[in-house]
C-alpha cells in the first residue's frame, strides 16, 4: 500500500465481478464494477444532486448553496459568452456539465483512494467528446467552408503551403493536450502526496523505533508540512485544471462557431 502508483490501480468491486465477455471489436472486455465507476456515478449522483437542488429550490434572495451554485453558473457562462459570443449561450450547457464533472472527479480524489481523472481513458473520453462536437458544430455550420479553418485568410499561397499542414496538425492535436493535461496533473500531484505522506510515517516510525533518534521528528514534521501545502495546491489545481478545460472547449467551439469572423 505504501506504493505510490498503486492508488491509481483499477480494481473490481468484490461481489461485482462478472467476468469477461468477447466482443468482436474491442476483445475481452471485463464486466467488472471498479472502483473508477464507483467514482464516476459518485460524481454523477453528486452533480445532478446540486444541479436539481439549486435549479428546483430557486429563491429570490437566495441561500449558501444556491449563491454558491449561481456564482459557479455565472463562471462559466461568462466563459462561453466572452469567447463565443452571444451564440456561446447554445453551448452553455455542454461546457459546465464538463466543468462540474471534471471538477467533481478532482475534488472527489482528494477524499477519496481513487481519482478519475487520474486514468487516461477517462480524460481521454472527456476529451474526444469535445473535439467530436467542435467537428460536428464545424460541418453543421459551415459545411465543407469548415476547412477553412486550416487554411487562415490572407496567407500568401506560398506560405499556405506549410500553414495548412501544420494547421491541421494542430487540431488533430487538440484531443490529445486536453487529455494529457488534466491527465498529467492529477497523476503528478497525487503521486507527490502519496510520497510525502509515506515520508512521514516512515520516519516517524523510525524515530518512534530509536533509528533515527530525535533527527526523524522534525523531518517528518517537515514532510507533514509538505503534505499540507501540497494538498492545498491540490485543492487549487482540482479547480484551475476544470476551468481550463472548459476554458479550451469554449475556445475550440469558438473557432468553428465564428469560423472566418469574431464575435
Amino acid at each position: 500500500m505504501a506504493d505510490p502508483i498503486h492508488q491509481f490501480q483499477v480494481e473490481p468491486i468484490r461481489g461485482l465481478d462478472f467476468g469477461t465477455v468477447d466482443l468482436p471489436i474491442l476483445g475481452e472486455t471485463s464486466l467488472a464494477f471498479t472502483n473508477s465507476h464507483v467514482a464516476m456515478t459518485m460524481v454523477f449522483v453528486a452533480v445532478v444532486g446540486l444541479l436539481t437542488l439549486v435549479t428546483a429550490n430557486a429563491k429570490v434572495v437566495p441561500g449558501r448553496l444556491q449563491s454558491a451554485g449561481e456564482q459557479m453558473f455565472d463562471l462559466i457562462d461568462g466563459v462561453t459568452s466572452s469567447i463565443i459570443g452571444p451564440e456561446g449561450r447554445a453551448f452553455f450547457p455542454f461546457v459546465l456539465t464538463l466543468f462540474f464533472m471534471i471538477l467533481g472527479m478532482n475534488l472527489l480524489g482528494l477524499f477519496l483512494t481513487f481519482t478519475a481523472t487520474s486514468q487516461l481513458a477517462v480524460t481521454g473520453t472527456f476529451a474526444l467528446i469535445t473535439i467530436l462536437l467542435v467537428i460536428g458544430v464545424g460541418f453543421a455550420r459551415n459545411g465543407l467552408g469548415f476547412f477553412k479553418l486550416f487554411a487562415p485568410s490572407g496567407i500568401p499561397w506560398p506560405v499556405m503551403i506549410l500553414v495548412v499542414p501544420i494547421e491541421f496538425v494542430s487540431f488533430m492535436l487538440r484531443p490529445i493536450t486536453l487529455a494529457l493535461r488534466l491527465f498529467g496533473n492529477m497523476l503528478g500531484g497525487h503521486i507527490a502526496l502519496k510520497i510525502f505522506a509515506g515520508f512521514v510515517v516512515s520516519l516517524g516510525g523510525l524515530a518512534a523505533a530509536g533509528g533515527l533518534g530525535l533527527l526523524g521528528l522534525p523531518l517528518a514534521g517537515l514532510s507533514l508540512g509538505m503534505v499540507v501545502g501540497l494538498t492545498a495546491l491540490e485543492f487549487l489545481v482540482a479547480f484551475l485544471q476544470a476551468f481550463v478545460f472548459a476554458v479550451l472547449a469554449s475556445i475550440y467551439l469558438n473557432d468553428v462557431v465564428n469560423l472566418g469572423h469574431g464575435h
